[in-house]
C-alpha cells in the first residue's frame, strides 16, 4: 500500500500546506480521502491524477475536508469520467444534493454513487476499511485501512482512537497544535504522547497542522516522547509512504 499526503494543513492556510486529502494506492487500487482546498491540486501532482481516483472516503463536513469534493466533480467530467462514487458519515448525501443544488449546471454530469456509513466494517474502492467515532466538533470518523494503515481524521487524542489504531504499520494522526494552546477537538503534541503510551504503531505522522506548529517542529516531537517512545515523524504534502 502506498499513501500519499496530498494536503496537511488545516484550515487556516499557510500557503505551504494544502487542507486535508491522502490518497490510497494498492494494486491497482486507488481511494482519496477527504479532499479539502488544494487536494484536487495535490492529486494532480501525482500519476493517478484525478482521472484515475473513482471513489472518495470523507472523514467528516468540515470545508477544510470537502472544499475540492465540487471542484473534483467537475475536473472528472471535463476529463471524460463518467462515475464517482463518495462514501462518508451520516449526512454525505445531503452535503452532495446540496452543493449541486448551488452549482444546478453540475447535476447529472456524473454518474454519482453516493453511501452513508458509519462506525463499523465496510468496503470502498476494493479497500477493506473499518470506521471508529472520533472527538470532535462535528461528528466524524477515523478508518483503518485494509487493517495496515490508520487515519485518526480530526479528534482530540485518546485511549479508544489508539485503540483502533493498535498494530497499524502506520498512523496518520492530527496534531494542529503547539502544547501552548487551549484547544478542544484537536489534541496537542503531549495529549497524543499521553494517549500513545504503551501502544504499539510502526510509525506515527503528524498531520492537519495549523499555522501554529511552524517553527515548533521539534519541540512538539520532543513533547510526544515524553510518554511515547514510538517512532513519529512530521508528515509534509506530496510525502509519498509505502507499507510493504
Amino acid at each position: 500500500m502506498r499513501i500519499t499526503f496530498l494536503g496537511t494543513g488545516s484550515a487556516m492556510p499557510t500557503g505551504e500546506r494544502f487542507q486535508t486529502g491522502l490518497l490510497l494506492e494498492d494494486e491497482g487500487r486507488t481511494l482519496l480521502v477527504d479532499c479539502g482546498s488544494g487536494a484536487l491540486h495535490g492529486l494532480a501532482r501525482t500519476s493517478v491524477g484525478y482521472e484515475g481516483v473513482s471513489s472518495v472516503l470523507l472523514t467528516h463536513h468540515h470545508l477544510d475536508h470537502v472544499a475540492d469534493l465540487l471542484p473534483l466533480m467537475k475536473a472528472r467530467w471535463l476529463a471524460g469520467e463518467k462515475h464517482l462514487e463518495i462514501v462518508g458519515p451520516r449526512g454525505t448525501k445531503s452535503l452532495v444534493d446540496g452543493l449541486l443544488d448551488v452549482h444546478e449546471y453540475m447535476q447529472d454530469r456524473l454518474d454519482l454513487a453516493v453511501r452513508e456509513i458509519g462506525p463499523y466494517e465496510f468496503e470502498i474502492g476494493g479497500f477493506s476499511v473499518e470506521g471508529y467515532e472520533t472527538r470532535h466538533s462535528m461528528y466524524c470518523l477515523a478508518y483503518r485501512f485494509d487493517d495496515r494503515f490508520a487515519f485518526s481524521a480530526d479528534s482530540d487524542a485518546f485511549e479508544g482512537l489508539a485503540n483502533f489504531a493498535e498494530g497499524s504499520a502506520v498512523l496518520a494522526h492530527d496534531c494542529s497544535f503547539p502544547d501552548e494552546t487551549d484547544v478542544s477537538g484537536h489534541p496537542t503534541p503531549s495529549q497524543l504522547g499521553e494517549a500513545l503510551s504503551g501502544h504499539e504503531v510502526g510509525r506515527v505522522y503528524l498531520t492537519h497542522l495549523y499555522p501554529h506548529t511552524d517553527g515548533r517542529h521539534e519541540g512538539m516531537l520532543d513533547s510526544i516522547a515524553e510518554a511515547y517512545d514510538g517512532e513519529v515523524r512530521f508528515a509534509e504534502d506530496g510525502l509519498s509512504v509505502t507499507i510493504s
